[in-house]
């Protein structure tokens, strides 16, 4: 009785309950007057910028993309000179971020599920040996780290007048404290067709890979995918090289002057910067292999030696995969980490995104709304592109239950 009379106070004669006492109502007033108060937040943001880039004389908009650059970049992918535009530098620095992002995310995973299997040795040393590695690296802050190798290390190196033996001698690898020098090969008139040889190799290797796949569903036979692919990918270009007559040279580095000359060099900001963040993230892949690994249960390695299967064949085929589905995901998130750490290369002078757009580009042209808001598009987009990445690979190594 009381229930019903609460009723008939919210509602009118006709039985309809008030705007002010119904719930989805009110929730759509308050949702309008949220996104009424954010715009207005956002358009006043958005006018003080346009008032004060007015008062400081910069135009805004995009066209100094096109405006020449005037400055010069020490490690660059693509020709670059100074007579080049400011797009041309920004696409310099989002390669060298591409690539110490995607050699670190090799090395730190090689290296991360290396020191997490020796984390679960039987071996004490090597078991010991992988612990303090974790410990250590994972413990000393990244920037440390870099400044470690750069300067503790890598600038210590004797002068390359010190480190060659005599001016002219070509020699095949050479380190000093302008780089590392190494042979480098210089294709000739007809080498294209060595080139087509990788890519055909590697497209059998995968065609390769999906038959044996679909071969051991159906019959539960093995295939030597791995070696196979291997042998594809290192005979086809060698056949190649030598069916063309050998169109490649080698070209060696030699001390002219006061530095060496020729070669492929890395730079020492290139090698700090790597070492750094393959060294630091590797730190954190062991611990989420190790914890991967410990998630299964010791009953399937139990049922998979009461089968007769070898213990290499175990931790492959049974151990590994079904660990697999706890370590990919805290995995996507330590290589979306040591993607946005790479800008710390800023410290150490290494010219990545940050360091030639977000800062030269930015000091010159003081387009600070146009350069900070394309440089933050650009890690959130490298970001959403690596997670969709890891998720359909995800999806991809998954063990199908029955």
């Amino acid at each position: 009785m009381a229930h019903q009379t609460g009723v008939s106070a919210d509602a009118d004669d006709s039985g309809r309950v008030s705007l002010m006492n119904d719930p989805k109502a009110r929730g759509l007033v308050f949702q309008i007057l949220l996104i009424v108060a954010v715009a207005a937040v956002v358009w006043s943001g958005i006018s003080n910028a346009i008032d004060n880039l007015a008062r400081a004389g910069i135009a805004s908009g995009f066209g100094f993309f096109g405006e020449r650059a005037g400055f010069d970049i020490g490690q660059s992918i693509i020709p670059y000179t100074n007579d080049s535009t400011y797009f041309r530098a920004f696409l310099v620095g989002l390669l060298n971020t591409l690539v110490v992002g995607a050699i670190g995310i090799f090395f730190a995973s090689v290296i991360g599920f290396t020191v997490g299997l020796a984390r679960l040795s039987h071996n004490y040393l090597v078991r010991k040996f992988a612990t303090v590695y974790v410990e250590t690296l994972r413990n000393i802050p990244l920037l440390l780290q870099l400044l470690f190798w750069y300067k503790a290390v890598l600038s210590i190196l004797p002068s390359p007048r010190e480190a060659a033996r005599e001016t002219g001698v070509e020699v095949a690898f050479s380190i000093n404290n302008r780089g590392l020098y190494l042979p480098r090969l210089v294709p000739e008139s007809g080498s294209s067709l060595i080139f087509y040889a990788i890519v055909v190799a590697l497209v059998a290797w995968f065609l390769i890979g999906r038959w044996a796949k679909k071969r051991q569903m159906d019959t539960g036979q093995q295939f030597p995918v791995f070696l196979t692919g291997l042998g594809m990918l290192i005979g086809l270009p060698l056949i190649a090289f030598l069916v063309t007559g050998m169109p490649m040279s080698v070209e060696y580095a030699s001390l002219q002057g006061f530095n060496m000359v020729g070669g492929w060099v890395i730079q020492p900001e290139f090698m700090a910067l790597l070492l750094g963040l393959s060294l630091y993230t590797a730190s954190f892949i062991a611990e989420i292999v190790r914890a991967g690994i410990l998630a299964v249960s010791r009953g399937q390695t139990e049922a998979a030696f009461a089968l007769g299967v070898r213990p290499n064949l175990t931790s492959r085929l049974v151990i590994v995969p079904q660990a697999m589905r706890v370590i990919i995901p805290p995995l996507t998130s330590q290589y979306l980490n040591l993607i946005k750490n790479s800008s710390l290369a800023v410290a150490i002078g290494y010219p990545d995104l940050v360091s030639i757009f977000g800062g030269t580009v930015l000091n010159q042209t003081g387009q600070a709304v146009e350069v900070i808001s394309i440089t933050m598009l650009v890690y959130l987009g490298l970001s959403l592109l690596t997670s969709a990445f890891m998720n359909w690979f995800n999806s991809r190594v998954a063990l199908v239950e029955r």
